[in-house]
Parts: C-alpha cells; structure tokens; sequence
C-alpha cells in the first residue's frame, strides 16, 4: 500500500463478530499492520472460510492461539510488548480473566492504548449486559422508532448498531493515535456501543409534528417493491401533480396547501399508491425525479449490489479468496486524495501468519514453533 498513513501502527486485534473486526479493517485499509487473534477450531468448523468472515477481516494478519492455556497467555503478552494498541469486543470479564485488562497491560507496556467496545461498557451496573446488534438497537430505542403507526416494533434489516461502533470506535482509537504522537502517552478507550447509538438519535424522541406531505414509502408493482418520497415546497408539489399526470384530485381544496395534505395524509397516501402500484419503484422514482421530487427506490441487497451509483463511485471491492475464489465487500467509507484506503488481501486464513509473527516478530525459533503447535497452543 503506497503512502499507507497508518503503515508503522501495529495493532493487536482480538475482536470478533461484526463492531470490532470493523473497527480494526479501517485501520488495516489504511495501511496499519493488524495481528488477528484466531481461535483454534476443528476444521469442520472453520469458519474462516466463509463471507461473513471475509469480508470484515481483510488486509489483516492471521495468528492461531489458544488463549486457554498459559501458553497461550504469555504469548499473547509478548504480543502486547510488540504492539501500539489492542483492541477487543468482549463482555467485560474475558479480557480481565486472561491477565490482559488495561492495569495488566500497562505493566507490560507502559504507552500502550487499549479500546474495548461492548454493549454497554466496562463500568456500571449494566457492564455485564452482553448483546449484538439487533440488541443494542433495543436497548437505545432505535427499534421502538422503526415501526408502522399503531404496529409493533421492528427494527433495521441489520445489525446497524454493530457498524456505527465500529465506526466510533475506530474514531477514537485515531485520536488515542494522535495523542500518543504528541505525548507518548497510551490510553484506556471504554466504547458503549448503547451510548454510541443514543447519540445518534438526536431528537428522535421529541415530540412533534409531522412537516410535509406527502412523505413516505409506497407500494409499487411487484412483490415488495416500494418507492421512498417526499414533498417539501410548493414548487416540488406542483412538480410532483406533473409527475403524476396532474390528476384532477391533486388540485382540490383538500391538497391545496401543505396544512391541507396534513389534515388529509391519509387519504392523499392513499391515492399516491394507487399511482405507484400501477409502476415499478425504478419508474416512479425516475419520473419523481425527472420533475425535481426527491424519491429512490427502497433498495433489497440485490438493488444495492448492481446500484449504478454505488459501482460508479467505487464502493464495491473484489479480493481473490485461497478457498472461495473472488469476493465481493464494501470499499472503506473514507476516502483520502494522498493516501487512499488499500485492498491487498482477503482475510487471512487460521494461523497463516504464524511463522511470521511468532517467528521473526517474537524471535521464536522453528524447534519452539513446532513445540507450540505439538502442544496445540497455536
């Protein structure tokens, strides 16, 4: 990776799931050298072979450790003494009951930073609350706003909390980053995903009242297939009555003013999906936007998948994978002109990198290689 901004950062990675390991592959896009703490498992139940996997642990290193064995322990403490910063997405207990909390860590390596993201965070009555995505949804009543009037709540379609940890994690950890630079100072991050969510819902929970119309998602031909709209001002309402064929109901009283569509929403929804049912959601979004309507289609993974904005603008990647051949993922969110984000390998299978990191990183010879993995600790 030319130019990789984070190219001299080591991070020890032992994050799992989804929040972390997205925290960690931003960092690893950007050129840092990210060591993944893999379990050891049968072979009939790698996992490391599958998309889900793949395609939130690319550009790392792989190392295999059994992290229930003292073994595997002192290495991972050898790990830390190598490392700028370790980051994990445990509940609270795991770290503290290998040795490896932030007091432990310190000891070893006075300057290192350390972030741990949960759900609910390390201290407090609740720290113990374990959850994913869909939970910490809940929790921060993301999933009680996604509802239909008088329905019960449903929440996103993913695990949206998972990503927006990852996210304010990895913001955090770059400004540990910086003020190690300036200082030499390491840090201890505690990252509740709950609160990360909350703060995000603004004034979600104020109440208030609706403020345009029409607004909303429409039914359009075919099974499932909807049109997301919305009208602000006079001037879109009188592109979208053109849109529509300018109807004879659009110019009466009861949609005349935007406190008149208010009054009848209902019956004003009603008529609009009489129009987009006879239509593609692709046909009604185009013809709403041709007349300056703000309007998409409400997108399926296959929609976003062959999206032309979304191949356009470079979104998707492609990584050649040992065992599933090419894969397809999301490029990094952010892009930087004189250090772009780099995509040099898929994710890593179990313990590909052993004898990088064990041996020429920890200095271990091949004699006590072979002696850990006799032992079965790597």
């Amino acid at each position: 990776m030319t130019n990789s901004v984070l190219k001299n950062i080591r991070i020890l990675d032992f994050t799992w799931v989804l929040a972390g390991p997205y925290a960690t592959r931003l960092l690893a896009d950007f050129g840092a050298e990210v060591i993944k703490v893999q379990p050891l498992l049968p072979q009939e139940e790698d996992a490391f072979a599958r998309g889900y996997y793949n395609t939130w642990n690319r550009n790392k290193l792989g190392i295999t450790l059994d992290m229930a064995t003292p073994e595997g322990i002192a290495l991972a403490k050898k790990l830390v003494a190598l490392s700028d910063a370790v980051v994990e997405n445990f509940t609270p207990r795991v770290m503290a009951n290998w040795g490896l909390d932030y007091q432990n860590l310190k000891a070893i390596k006075p300057d290192i930073i350390m972030l741990s993201l949960s759900t609910m965070g390390n201290t407090g009555p609740r720290r113990g609350n374990t959850g994913f995505g869909p939970t910490i949804q809940a929790f921060s009543g993301l999933t009680h706003l996604m509802s239909y009037p008088g329905g019960s709540p449903l929440g996103p379609g993913t695990a949206y909390a998972d990503h927006i940890g990852g996210l304010f994690a990895c913001l955090a950890l770059l400004g540990a980053l910086e003020y190690h630079r300036r200082t030499g100072e390491g840090q201890y991050i505690d990252v509740s995903q709950v609160e990360a969510m909350t703060s995000l819902l603004g004034d979600a929970f104020v109440p208030g009242k609706e403020e345009e119309a029409p607004c909303g998602a429409y039914r359009c031909k075919g099974e499932d297939r909807w049109c997301a709209l919305a009208v602000f001002t006079d001037e879109e309402w009188r592109g979208f009555k053109k849109a529509l064929g300018s109807p004879p109901w659009a110019d009466g009283k009861r949609f005349a003013t935007l406190s008149a569509r208010l009054k009848n929403k209902k019956a004003l929804d009603g008529l609009i999906e009489d129009w987009t049912q006879q239509r593609t959601a692709e046909e009604a979004m185009t013809l709403l936007q041709k007349n300056g309507v703000a309007a998409g289609v409400v997108q399926d993974a296959r929609d976003l998948a062959q999206d032309p904005q979304l191949r356009q603008r470079g979104f998707f990647i492609e990584l050649d994978h040992p065992r599933m051949g090419k894969t397809v993922s999301d490029a990094a969110p952010v892009r930087l002109s004189d250090t772009p984000p780099g995509y040099s390998c898929p994710a890593p299978l179990p313990g590909q990198d052993n004898d990088y990191v064990y041996g020429e990183l920890l200095g271990l010879s091949d004699s006590e290689i072979n002696k850990l993995k006799k032992q079965k600790v790597i």
